[in-house]
């Protein structure tokens, strides 16, 4: 059992149950979901567990190769035979996730992780305050998180920060200039955050702590009054997935017990513009409602733009793109990153030649009620709107001097590219802009 996870937690109970096989955890997964009247035809793949770029890279291959032939219902002989036939195949993984830790991101593992064909990379960042990350001897600092961040945009990745309000050494005070700087700062700026606030287990360290009276953790009545103003700083481009880790309360010895934090600030009216806020999700949708919105926020090493489908009062969000302008030195990132690779690290330019000129599209997502691929209906995913955010993308892209445009496409998405002209080159799907 990873040491961040809790075997009475659902996700890791199956994976118990399951005796941590992968193929078997897919294909139960997949198997509950049908039973259950879900479509599992496109299929968002995350693999939990800490740190994934410190197991064993042979372990790796083999882990997500035995998930892409749970997915296919029969057995590769190697990972991109798997990928090639996901592909095709009745569920397609259409974006996997990895979770890691910042200073464990180097250009080659960059590399690495478009290789298994990850799409998404959730970091524990836990804290924007150095003294609050050396007291809880996390082992990484701000900059390597920056860092990280930079390397992971600059190939086109989607990033999820993992925060936890409420560490020894913080307060409220420093929670919220967490949020002012992860929002702030060009170095940060992830796409999702998960906040997971600081909970005390009795297999955890804190739990000394918290029994000799060192520490204290949040009360549920403390957080209903800090998460509003945490979220008051959430971009409109930004998905605030989890609001509160989900731990049994039988394992909670200190903490919030409260496991719907999220329902119990909607029932008080508390609301942001975030993505998960506004998603359209089953809403009819009428041409005439909806208008095309452009957002654009500056990033260390490029301009980021936010294009989306939304509704005149941007009350509803039905579709989005996120589209990367790189600075011309892609790949050639800051001080940070020098310190850490200087002699050791190739560039990542240098590991992405088919990078060099592109922008890129790091996410695009309709929401709505899902239609099984060869569906027809009214839903959000049928009026076009992907295809028109690719179009509007190409547009901007061209209009500032990109002579390509580059896809990080998860491995079942491959085809929707392909019908819009693009190919595949360097695990990336590619379009030249003539």
């Amino acid at each position: 059992m990873p040491k961040s996870y809790l075997a009475s937690e659902p996700a890791a109970q199956r994976a118990l149950g399951y005796k941590f096989d992968p193929y078997r955890q897919v294909a139960g997964r997949i198997a509950m979901l049908q039973t259950n009247g879900h479509p599992t035809d496109k299929i968002e793949l995350i693999v939990l567990g800490g740190t994934w770029s410190a197991y064993p890279k042979r372990y790796q291959t083999w882990f997500i190769k035995r998930c892409f032939d749970a997915a296919n219902g029969r057995t590769a002989s190697t990972l991109s035979l798997a990928q090639k036939w996901n592909e095709r195949t009745s569920n397609r993984v259409i974006g996997l996730t990895l979770e890691t830790r910042p200073d464990w991101v180097t250009p080659v593992e960059v590399r690495r992780l478009r290789d298994l064909g990850v799409t998404r990379v959730q970091l524990g960042v836990q804290s924007t305050h150095n003294d609050v990350l050396k007291l809880i001897r996390r082992g990484h600092t701000i900059e390597d998180v920056m860092t990280a961040t930079r390397l992971l945009k600059d190939a086109g990745f989607k990033i999820n920060y993992h925060l936890m309000p409420g560490l020894p050494g913080s307060n409220f005070k420093k929670d919220i200039e967490d949020f002012d700087t992860v929002f702030g700062h060009p170095g940060l700026k992830p796409d999702f955050i998960k906040l997971y606030p600081t909970l005390v287990i009795k297999s955890s360290a804190l739990y000394q702590w918290w029994k000799s009276g060192k520490y204290k953790p949040y009360t549920a009545a403390q957080l209903l009054k800090l998460i509003p103003e945490l979220k008051k700083r959430v971009p409109r481009w930004v998905r605030i997935e989890r609001l509160v880790r989900d731990i049994p309360g039988n394992e909670i010895e200190a903490g919030s017990l409260a496991t719907n934090l999220r329902q119990m600030l909607q029932e008080r009216g508390v609301v942001c513009q975030c993505i998960r806020c506004r998603e359209a999700r089953n809403s009819v949708v009428r041409a005439h409602q909806v208008k095309l919105w452009t957002e654009e926020y500056q990033t260390n090493g490029g301009r980021e733009l936010f294009i989306t489908f939304e509704d005149k009062t941007r009350a509803k969000l039905y579709a989005f793109c996120r589209l990367r302008l790189p600075n011309t030195s892609v790949g050639e990132v800051g001080p940070a990153c020098d310190k850490a690779s200087a002699g050791r690290q190739p560039r990542l330019r240098k590991l992405f030649p088919s990078l060099k000129g592109a922008a890129l599209i790091r996410e695009l997502h309709t929401y709505g009620q899902l239609i099984p691929l060869k569906g027809k209906g009214t839903a959000v995913q049928h009026l076009g709107f992907g295809r028109r955010l690719m179009l509007e993308a190409e547009r901007v892209a061209k209009l500032n001097g990109y002579n390509k445009l580059a896809v990080i496409s998860g491995i079942g998405v491959r085809a929707y590219y392909r019908k819009l002209g693009y190919r595949m080159e360097d695990t990336y799907m590619i379009k030249l802009l003539s």
